[in-house]
């Protein structure tokens, strides 16, 4: 019997010829990565140890979440990753001014490729299972534990195929396919699965949309996120991965738990609902909702593309009046590139705000805090009560141009309401 994509990158990580859904493996690691939050308590569980870092280039530590330092305590957390990256020469240690959110930044450094095993300290490091790696989040004591050792332990994941057909028409992106996929099999529809997608449409796909895919597969309560290297991957990686990766394809027999199909061509924009990425409904059914800010950005929609189509649809319009609208570039690569097409001047002329990198408003950290009562349509990944501030606050999940029309219109819109 075949195996498949996850199984055979955890096998050859293993030195074992083949594995099966269930076996308890231990398996050497091509990066780690821990952030400003996750990195001190790590860091911790590190020294316990005793040993020396197992490998400088492997490990990866990126200010990133309550960066640039919001209090005291953040300050302190942060000092902790410095000075330990500067005592073991940490080559990928990342300040801001000179860094990204993390999962953006990574992917955009080439510092993941193809066939590759990659921990992190943050449960969206699945983001990398778009260029055709395994990734996963770890907890810091797995993390800091790999950080002496090169290796961890894994239970194999079953796998579930998604089938991605048809061509999707115009503003549907990763946010309303992931999305999509969540509202119909649930936050625990793929519990310790790896979700591998394949099929047709994936050549419609572009790597920003694999990336918002494989970032939110663990919202679907998946161990890991996984896409196929076609031509869309070796372009991406081509100008960024300097090393040689050895891609892996499924076997033709690999057995999966389930099929999903999803037909790109009837899917249309959605929205998240309080208080679960399941409660999911296309954008024409709550677009009477009012809403008080829109945070366009984070690991999940700060790229390029996605501040493009946010810029495409503000342009010419105001902000409306009762709304505060956020925008956070992924990386300082994304906010220069934005910045030279006209992105940002688009943003600030409408009434935005822009933001260096950070995960700020996302987790519940700064730079976009919701107060009692208030409601924000956001391009993040999680809507769970409290998420971005008060536990009578509410977040509307979406892509940008959803995100960018609700921005203008003061409620929850679609884009054709603003472009049309």
């Amino acid at each position: 019997m075949g195996m498949t994509m996850t199984e055979k990158i955890l096998a050859r990580h293993a030195g074992l010829d083949r594995v099966v859904p269930g076996q308890l493996i231990k398996a050497k690691l091509d990066l780690i990565l821990v952030n400003d939050i996750t990195g001190a308590p790590a860091i911790k569980e590190f020294e316990k140890i005793g040993k020396p870092v197992f490998d400088k280039d492997k490990i990866v530590m990126v200010q990133d979440h309550f960066t640039p330092n919001k209090d005291i305590k953040s300050a302190e957390q942060a000092k902790i990753m410095k000075e330990f990256a500067r005592k073991h020469k940490i080559t990928h240690y990342f300040e801001v001014g000179r860094m990204g959110i993390e999962h953006v930044l990574l992917p955009e450094e080439g510092l993941v490729g193809p066939g590759e095993l990659i921990i992190g300290a943050d449960s969206h490091t699945c983001t990398y299972g778009a260029v055709g790696a395994f990734s996963t989040g770890v907890g810091h004591t797995d993390a800091g534990a790999a950080m002496a050792a090169g290796e961890t332990w894994f239970k194999v994941p079953s796998s579930i195929k998604v089938e991605l057909t048809g061509k999707p028409a115009r503003w549907i992106g990763g946010k309303d396919v992931i999305l999509t996929l969540i509202g119909m099999i649930g936050v625990d529809g793929a519990r310790y699965q790896s979700l591998e997608f394949g099929g047709e449409g994936v050549a419609e796909l572009t790597m920003a949309d694999r990336l918002t895919i494989a970032n939110m597969a663990v919202e679907a309560g998946a161990k890991n996120g996984i896409f196929p290297v076609d031509k869309v991957t070796q372009a991406y990686i081509a100008p960024r991965v300097k090393r040689a990766c050895s891609p892996v394809s499924a076997d033709p027999d690999a057995e999966y738990e389930r099929f999903v199909t999803i037909d790109l061509g009837k899917l249309t924009p959605v929205v998240a609902l309080p208080f679960l990425p399941e409660n999911v409904k296309p954008v024409t059914e709550v677009k009477a909702t009012p809403i008080d800010q829109v945070v366009i950005g984070s690991c999940t929609n700060g790229r390029i593309e996605d501040l493009a189509q946010a810029a495409e649809i503000i342009a010419g319009h105001k902000i409306h009046p009762a709304v505060r609208t956020i925008v956070i570039p992924g990386s300082q690569a994304v906010y220069l590139e934005a910045m030279a097409k006209g992105y940002i001047e688009t943003f600030i002329r409408a009434g935005a705000v822009v933001s260096t990198p950070t995960c700020g408003p996302c987790c519940g950290g700064h730079m976009g805090i919701l107060a009692a009562g208030e409601r924000a349509v956001s391009t993040t990944n999680r809507n769970f009560r409290g998420r971005m501030g008060h536990v009578d606050s509410e977040v509307y999940l979406a892509g940008p141009a959803v995100a960018a029309a609700s921005a203008i219109k003061g409620r929850i819109a679609a884009p054709w309401e603003v472009t049309a």
